[in-house]
């Protein structure tokens, strides 16, 4: 084993990227740094019947918005290159045909049919498991039911063909996961699974522990789906003669959906309302759109420690961490081994504990943005008191305009509810003598709200009676963020006028 952590995420180009593959990224980041190891990405495209265009990039934008960027990619390049598994598809034949040689493979020429025909049989028979295995390869059309001779004459005919694993009899294949301790499987449940595509190009299992071992992984963490595959390929590091230098494994439990039943999937995703992928896609062989968390509003920081918290926990209370936070606390050992419920209430609270973290000149840009898309004047001055105003009442970043859209545009509708139970002619009389009032005096929030205290008491009357009546009137609503910081921010003219004007609206 070297020294040096090295750990890779392993994204096939198939479609966008799913949130339960950024934690899976996320997971082998951190460990990498947390060891001072080195993070490699690799796109395992040996399946070109399933390639999406545009996906490998999808793959890049997601975790570099992340924050999540590998030191070795096919768009950074590495001392391992190429990344991407059908640039390296000559290297595979080489293995493939080492473990034929060293009697661990053979040859298979079985037919699609005569493939559906076997499975047909052995389900007959009530076999629980159907499958090409140590029980079922004699009956099957391959190298090691037909003679050489034979095999010879279909290879050179050119004849279809794959390589197969020859698993071996009643033998336990034991594995040391690190997060779930020992697993052991006996041969006999391992089926002889396909290395070499009748294509030319390998499988998943080939290709992965090829690229392994030549790119010096120390530590394979990836998702639980694939441990069934896990005793495969420990097979093939012993067959390869790799047994030594085979990284440690780390299996990741499920994300399983908000209340529990089932694996995340983006139809329940949709179903329920939110995003399963880290930013915008289009699928482009039916055009469906699918929103993204980026356009959604959330932060990639709150995402980041929402996700990190998905199947670990740092062992304290603390909750809040920035990625470099992450780093230092993360370890495989505090990684549960049951499935985590995905609960987006609980990421929206991360999202708000984020915004207001920044500050306000930080928020500002994204108002200005928001302004000057809806053509509506800002400087940079007030989106800065806007951000100040508004960011502790915000779940998104995307929410500020709306929120903050009376700021700029005097109201033409009321709180029906207010004005039902606040609004008489006697509080019309109140409003309409304070713009007078505020029209002769030097102006200020705090003034103004003198000003009400001292005309209220002289009718009468005490604040609490006219003061939310006076928001209604400057704002539309009943509630919002403190009246004399929204006063402040409209100044003397804009106030009076949205007085003078709710005393004709409101009736």
């Amino acid at each position: 084993m070297n020294n040096k952590v090295r750990v890779r995420f392993a994204q096939s180009p198939t479609g966008a990227l799913h949130i339960g593959g950024v934690r899976t990224a996320l997971y082998n980041y951190l460990f990498a740094k947390k060891h001072g190891g080195d993070f490699l990405l690799r796109i395992e495209d040996t399946d070109q019947t399933r390639f999406v265009p545009g996906a490998e990039e999808y793959i890049r934008k997601s975790l570099h918005w992340l924050g999540i960027n590998p030191v070795e990619s096919p768009w950074d390049g590495g001392e391992s290159a190429p990344y991407r598994q059908s640039e390296r598809k000559p290297m595979y034949k080489q293995y493939a045909q080492q473990l034929i040689d060293s009697g661990f493979a053979y040859y298979a020429f079985d037919t699609p049919k005569e493939l559906e025909e076997m499975r047909e049989r052995l389900t007959e028979a009530r076999v629980v498991n159907p499958q090409y295995s140590v029980i079922t390869r004699l009956t099957m059309k391959n190298s090691l039911s037909l003679s050489k001779e034979v095999v010879d004459a279909k290879l050179a005919s050119g004849e279809p063909y794959v390589i197969r694993l020859k698993v071996p009899k009643k033998e336990e294949v034991r594995l040391n996961d690190m997060i779930r301790g020992w697993v052991k499987v006996l041969s006999s449940d391992i089926d002889d699974k396909i290395l070499m595509k009748s294509d030319g190009m390998p499988t998943y299992h080939l290709a992965n522990v090829v690229d392994d071992h030549l790119m010096k992984i120390t530590h394979v963490i990836r998702g639980e789906e694939w441990l069934p595959s896990a005793p495969c390929h420990v097979l093939l590091y012993k067959f390869l003669g790799w047994e030594s230098t085979m990284p440690q494994f780390a299996h990741l439990p499920l994300i399983l959906k908000p209340d529990g039943n089932g694996k995340l999937s983006k139809r329940s995703a949709d179903q329920l309302g939110f995003p399963i992928f880290p930013i915008d896609w289009t699928e482009p062989s039916t055009n469906d759109f699918s929103n993204g968390f980026k356009e959604k509003g959330y932060l990639p920081d709150a995402l980041l420690n929402f996700l990190a918290f998905l199947g670990w926990n740092p062992g304290t209370e603390q909750e809040l961490f920035q990625l470099d936070e992450l780093v230092e606390a993360f370890s495989i050992e505090r990684i549960n081994k049951a499935g985590t419920k995905f609960d987006i209430d609980k990421l929206n609270w991360f999202n708000q504990q984020y915004i207001k973290s920044k500050t306000n000149e930080e928020l500002s840009k994204e108002i200005l943005i928001q302004t000057k898309e809806a053509k509506i004047d800002c400087s940079e001055n007030q989106a800065i008191k806007v951000a100040g105003l508004f960011k502790e009442r915000i779940t998104f970043p995307t929410q500020f305009l709306e929120k903050a859209l009376f700021l700029f545009q005097s109201p033409t509708i009321y709180d029906e509810q207010v004005v039902k139970k606040k609004w008489n002619p006697e509080i019309a009389e109140v409003m309409e003598e304070l713009a007078i009032k505020i029209s002769e005096t030097d102006f200020s929030g705090e003034v103004v709200k003198e000003l009400l205290q001292q005309i209220a008491e002289s009718k009468g009357m005490n604040l609490g009676k006219v003061m939310q009546p006076l928001r209604m009137a400057i704002t539309g609503d009943g509630n919002g963020p403190e009246l004399v910081d929204i006063l402040d921010f409209l100044g003397k003219e804009e106030v009076v006028n949205r007085l003078n004007k709710a005393v004709l609206l409101i009736v």
